[in-house]
């Protein structure tokens, strides 16, 4: 049996190709939509695609089973589970509870297990070329190394009423029932590692145990001693703040996302062609470099979505494509690196990527306004706001500042004054200057602090 952990560490997303190597066939578990790594994996072993699966209805990434699935000609499994309010709108083999596919040799189990939302799956795999009881579980956002899967997104991202709480007693009979019931020595391969916002404190080991959890994690001790009031409390308090387009991930996860199938190569634009299109409100520019650079003048309203570690965290963050129309060009070192850029994009859901230009030269610049700690003391803004996470502004914050993440300023405008200016920072700038451009292009007074909390701290201590 061949088991691959697949690992996305711009959203902490974990992907699992399952391959039975008498039969050459594979499955994909919880795929990404830019597809063509599978395919490579599968090659490599001298495999074909023959089944896709996921877990459930994710809320972090825009699901890739459908794509996959069509590209190899695959027989694509969901959930079947959940009730009639958390059926999946698109065709596709339903799994009950005890289902179980067949790989050649393999046996992959799906079981139930509610709590992070409703429909959850998890699947027991069985190598029956070396045993007949399962050694492997492919945990999705169920149990991850050291916590589990948060239960209030439904809440924070779905529109929910108080999910929480029953999702949080469904957790709780779903580790009681489910997982303390398999034997210790059975692998744990979680659907994501540190980093992730579908929990608050995940481990970044790629796997776990079941016995290692069992003794270890921090909500042993609450089952051991059938303590589901304190267990509920505990996983319910300090729960990260949800992006907002978690929201549309769901919604578009549960309908079936748009197959893309094969993609055109990037355009290149000029300059004059890039300033064309900006002058006639036909694009919007991604200025991909680091904060600090933008600094220095960047193209007039300007997304800053810079390259690297988070780009499709970042990018979800500053461009909605339910209510903006315009395409993105992208600032690229090359046609590489775009294409890169855009598979990014495409994992939540934003398709419209237009082309990629490699300078700014003779584009419409501007230095975007900033203000230092000690013209803040004696400045009045119409509001002082906090983009860090609610922990962070709870851990310290600068007096009289309002909190509201990063990654949910652009859906809660209504929150910000319709006029005056903003000042604006996080921890040590970069989320700031994604959430500044995002708030100018909506035609806010935004002006970000200068080394942002960080520094207003040691300016503060020098005082």
């Amino acid at each position: 049996m061949l088991l691959e952990r697949i690992y996305d560490e711009d959203l902490a997303q974990a992907s699992y190709f399952i391959g039975c190597q008498a039969t050459g066939e594979g499955m994909v578990i919880d795929a990404r939509r830019d597809v063509g790594e599978y395919f490579d994996l599968a090659a490599n072993h001298g495999m074909r695609i023959t089944k896709v699966a996921e877990t459930h209805i994710h809320a972090d990434y825009l699901s890739g089973t459908r794509e996959l699935a069509a590209a190899a000609d695959a027989e694509a499994f969901i959930s079947g589970e959940g009730g009639e309010d958390w059926q999946y709108g698109f065709d596709a083999t339903r799994l009950q509870h005890g289902d179980v596919i067949t790989l050649g040799n393999i046996r992959v189990e799906a079981r139930h297990t509610p709590g992070h939302t409703p429909e959850h799956l998890i699947f027991l795999v069985t190598d029956g070329a070396f045993s007949d009881d399962p050694g492997y579980m492919i945990s999705g956002d169920f149990v991850f190394a050291g916590d589990l899967g948060r239960p209030d997104l439904l809440d924070e991202a779905a529109g929910g009423v108080d999910t929480r709480f029953e999702g949080a007693r469904q957790l709780y009979r779903s580790l009681k029932n489910e997982f303390l019931a398999l034997p210790d020595h059975i692998l744990v391969y979680p659907g994501h590692g540190a980093g992730s916002a579908c929990g608050k404190a995940l481990g970044a080991l790629p796997a776990t145990t079941v016995g290692y959890e069992r003794t270890n994690a921090w909500w042993s001790k609450h089952l051991a001693n059938d303590d589901e009031q304190g267990f509920i409390d505990e996983l319910l308090d300090g729960q990260p703040d949800a992006h907002a387009y978690f929201g549309r991930m769901k919604r578009e996860n549960k309908d079936g996302p748009a197959v893309l199938g094969p993609l055109s190569p990037l355009q290149a634009f000029t300059s004059d062609q890039v300033r064309s299109a900006l002058e006639e409100d036909r694009a919007i520019f991604v200025d991909t470099r680091a904060n600090a650079e933008v600094k220095q003048g960047t193209v007039i309203g300007a997304l800053n979505i810079p390259a690297g570690g988070k780009f499709a965290s970042f990018g979800a963050w500053a461009y909605d494509p339910e209510t903006e129309t315009q395409p993105l060009i992208l600032l690229a070192e090359d046609q590489d690196q775009a294409e890169i850029m855009r598979a990014h994009l495409m994992r939540v859901g934003i398709d419209r990527v237009k082309g990629y230009t490699i300078s700014l030269a003779d584009l419409p610049t501007t230095q975007p306004a900033t203000i230092t700690p000690e013209e803040l003391q004696d400045f009045e803004p119409a509001l002082l706001l906090d983009v860090r996470n609610k922990s962070e502004h709870a851990a310290g914050h600068i007096p009289g500042s309002q909190q509201l993440s990063a990654g949910r300023v652009l859906w809660h405008q209504d929150q910000l004054p319709g006029s005056g200016p903003i000042v604006t920072y996080c921890q040590s700038g970069v989320r700031n200057s994604v959430a500044a451009s995002a708030l100018r292009r909506e035609g806010h007074d935004v002006r970000e602090l200068v080394g942002s909390y960080a520094g207003w701290s040691e300016w503060k201590q020098s005082r």
